[in-house]
């Protein structure tokens, strides 16, 4: 499923958080937003939600604008997944991906095999089946990320947005979550903070600077000398990296 934006902007009283954004995502493909604090990723992936409405412009998935469809109809197509999220319910893991079932469901619904099996499916996929009586709170970050994942997975999306889904975790749960996310079968578009991460696992990398975009392309083509002094104001050698083929930064001390 295909993501189109057109000339989107949005901003809180007189300033522009995001301005006069374009860009696409075709099926199956892997989007990386990068770019500096403050440039605008996280109210770009909300807007392209449809999460947040845009002063001007407009969002298409699959062809259709989703300022037309209704927010139930477009969370059976569309995922969010954010930063992070805390509870102190008392729930277990299998409660907390049964709401993403919610958009599935109408109010007097009972609980249905199809819904379970959509559960169990999505735990599956992340790894967390054994784990899904076991108490939310007892969770490490990275297995709570999971859960966040699989509670997405739960809603059958075509199109999934992450907000940094490695923020906070190490190295280790940082590789194991955008590479699982990588081999879905998905659409995604996903804001990430650490560049040799996005150059890893995304197809093609949108920067934003100042809410605009500044440059789209392949990691290749956008992870440059230039682009890494200009935006992110700092000095770093680029070259392949030997394992992956992928551009691999080494960041200057000075």
């Amino acid at each position: 499923m295909s993501v189109i934006a057109e000339n989107l902007s949005w901003g809180v009283k007189r300033r522009m958080i995001v301005q006069d954004v374009s860009l696409s995502v075709a099926p199956g493909e892997t989007l990386g937003l990068i770019g500096p604090n403050g440039s605008g990723k996280s109210s770009l992936l909300r807007l392209l939600a449809g999460l947040r409405r845009p002063a001007s412009g407009r969002v298409e998935i699959n062809g259709q604008n989703i300022a037309q469809v209704s927010r139930k109809a477009l969370s059976r197509q569309v995922a969010f997944v954010q930063q992070s999220a805390a509870t102190d319910t008392n729930v277990t893991v299998a409660d907390v991906v049964r709401l993403g079932r919610t958009p599935h469901r109408s109010a007097l619904a009972g609980w249905s095999e199809a819904d379970e099996a959509a559960v169990t499916q999505a735990l599956g996929r992340v790894e967390m089946a054994t784990r899904r009586k076991q108490a939310w709170q007892t969770l490490s970050g990275g297995e709570r990320q999971r859960v966040h994942i699989a509670r997405a997975l739960a809603q059958a999306p075509q199109v999934m947005f992450l907000d940094e889904p490695t923020n906070h975790l190490d190295i280790h749960h940082q590789i194991e979550i955008l590479r699982m996310v990588r081999e879905l079968d998905l659409t995604s578009v996903i804001a990430l903070h650490d560049l040799n991460l996005a150059a890893m696992f995304c197809d093609r990398m949108v920067v934003l600077e100042a809410g605009a975009v500044r440059a789209c392309g392949t990691p290749e083509e956008v992870l440059t000398q230039k682009i890494l002094r200009d935006v992110f104001r700092v000095t770093a050698h680029v070259s392949g990296s030997p394992e992956t083929g992928r551009p691999h930064i080494r960041f200057s001390p000075e």
